[in-house]
């Protein structure tokens, strides 16, 4: 047996979100938040951890500095039961990254110093490592600049290990939309972009072509619509959710926890009715406190939450 259900090469960095800023940010101002979170950040990192948290086995590398943001990103995903034993520790002048998020009511900015994000390179990966479980996954496509030429490369090595693979490309800072991800994807076994993303990836402006033209390419396109839900295009079978209705903190880490719910369950042989309620329930989860890890770290309120939210998949 594989030593891991998972295995997850990526970005791990830390977010601080700030809460009660005004919409304008007029130069030259001192402006006040009301709140703040520092918590673990990064999608893969995200990911990860909230994996461990619902019961996979996960083992994670990753390039971080050898500084006190890196040592503060590496502990809960040490608490998680996430394998760290990859993750390498790198002193330098490029520090560990930061993302900080600008939290509105209904939207937010987010400014992130890429820092070791960027830096993760073919070399930082040990292929055994990552061989030795039965799903491989990739996300922040776009971010991991380093690593990304090598990608489909990655990938194709995956395969010929045996496992399966998963992306979620999240946003490209530069808006192209390419970077070798056509290639990637051929690959890929399960994709899982947002609306937008989805569109973006496929070169069109309306979800439902975009949906057709992926699923053309990748046996399984699931596509994380936010308050509308979920969808899964499976060759011509469609699939979808409703969301999950509650009293939302933020959204930071929403679709990455998406992504856990939907994989934890997929890699257990679910139904894809299920999987999708499975990632709508983790997606809602995450949004009842800040960041995208703080509601799985708390095993009581997190058994609570799936109590009160029993699955529903009709």
């Amino acid at each position: 047996m594989p030593r891991f259900d998972v295995t997850i090469a990526g970005e791990l960095n830390l977010d601080l979100i700030l809460y009660g800023l005004p919409d304008e940010l007029p130069p030259e101002r001192e402006l006040l938040a009301d709140r703040m979170m520092l918590t673990l950040g990064g999608s893969s990192a995200i990911l990860a951890h909230n994996l461990a948290a619902l019961g996979s086995r996960v083992g994670f590398q990753s390039r971080i500095g050898d500084d006190d943001l890196g040592k503060a990103a590496l502990q809960p995903l040490q608490q998680s039961g996430v394998d760290v034993s990859q993750i390498r520790r790198v002193p330098g002048a490029v520090k560990t990254g930061l993302t900080v998020v600008l939290q509105r009511a209904a939207w937010r900015n987010m400014v992130t110093y890429s820092g070791t994000i960027a830096e993760l390179t073919w070399d930082d990966l040990d292929l055994d490592y990552l061989a030795d479980s039965r799903h491989f996954h990739f996300s922040s496509f776009y971010l991991q600049r380093g690593l990304r030429p090598r990608v489909p490369e990655l990938f194709r090595k995956m395969k010929e290990a045996g496992l399966s693979i998963s992306l979620d490309t999240n946003d490209d800072p530069d808006n192209g939309w390419e970077g070798g991800l056509q290639d990637a994807l051929r690959y890929v076994d399960v994709f899982l972009p947002n609306e937008r993303e989805a569109q973006k990836a496929a070169g069109v402006g309306d979800l439902e072509t975009a949906v057709k033209k992926l699923a053309a390419l990748v046996p399984l396109v699931v596509v994380k619509l936010g308050r509308e839900g979920a969808l899964a295009q499976r060759g011509k079978e469609r699939f979808v959710s409703p969301a999950v209705t509650v009293d939302a903190v933020d959204a930071v880490g929403a679709g990455d926890s998406f992504d856990a719910g939907f994989l934890h369950q997929f890699l257990r042989g679910d139904d894809l009715a299920a999987c999708l309620t499975a990632g709508n329930l983790a997606g809602a989860l995450s949004t009842t406190r800040p960041g995208g890890t703080e509601a799985f770290r708390d095993a009581k309120y997190r058994e609570q939450f799936f109590k009160e939210h029993p699955a529903k998949t009709s």
